[in-house]
């Protein structure tokens, strides 16, 4: 099947990239510049991994998220909070409909490539906190990208029930280098080591049973071995 893929740049959409590659025919890489704080640090690594597959990757420049929405996680937001993944305080750095918009300009860019779908690396570890990863929501997206599209595109979110260990152990199978990956959401020279998102990779190599090669700034009690 030949698809577009989402790809941030991060640990699970890099891990699906491989396992489409050598599943399906990927078309093309896309990654949106929404203004997270993120961002300049993800983008270079999605764009490392499609190079390296020798694959297109297209970047969206989305300003106005960052310019109209609330969010921490938008540079005109506040701080990063800092704790587990599924913290409560981790709300604080939604993006309100942010895969719902983004969905959908990846099917109207797979439509407008003659792709047959689109791939999207949601997990079970993004359930407790992001609404729009959940299956209650990515059914009738669905639905919606596929009756809404003249060639009927599909939603491909193969990890959705997955944790981010198992997605780990897959790609480590794939042959995936995870030191071209970023997941910090605070954006800055090393992983923070604190905030949500570096808790959660810490802990997925961590039950993975592999040693972890990111730079942490500080890391989290919950993590040691």
């Amino acid at each position: 099947m030949k698809l577009i893929l989402l790809l941030s740049g991060g640990l699970d959409s890099t891990t699906l990239l491989y396992k489409m590659h050598g599943e399906h025919e990927v078309a093309g890489c896309l990654s949106f510049d929404y203004g997270a704080k993120h961002n300049h640090k993800e983008l270079p690594m999605a764009s490392w991994h499609a190079k390296k597959l020798e694959i297109p990757h297209a970047i969206i420049p989305m300003a106005f998220m960052n310019d109209f929405f609330k969010s921490d996680l938008l540079r005109s937001g506040g701080p990063i909070p800092e704790g587990h993944y599924e913290a409560a305080t981790m709300k604080q750095t939604v993006v309100p409909a942010r895969n719902a918009i983004m969905l959908s300009i990846a099917a109207g860019f797979a439509e407008s490539h003659g792709a047959a779908a689109v791939a999207y690396g949601a997990h079970s570890g993004d359930h407790a906190i992001y609404r729009d990863c959940r299956e209650e929501f990515l059914t009738p997206m669905a639905q919606a990208l596929r009756e809404g599209t003249d060639s009927a595109i599909e939603l491909l979110r193969p990890f959705v029930r997955m944790n981010k260990a198992a997605i780990l152990k897959e790609g480590l199978l794939l042959g995936v280098d995870y030191t071209h990956t970023w997941s910090c959401y605070k954006g800055e020279v090393r992983h923070c080591g604190l905030c949500g998102t570096c808790v959660e990779r810490k802990e997925a190599f961590l039950i993975a049973g592999v040693a972890d090669p990111t730079d942490y700034k500080t890391r989290h009690k919950s993590c040691e071995a």
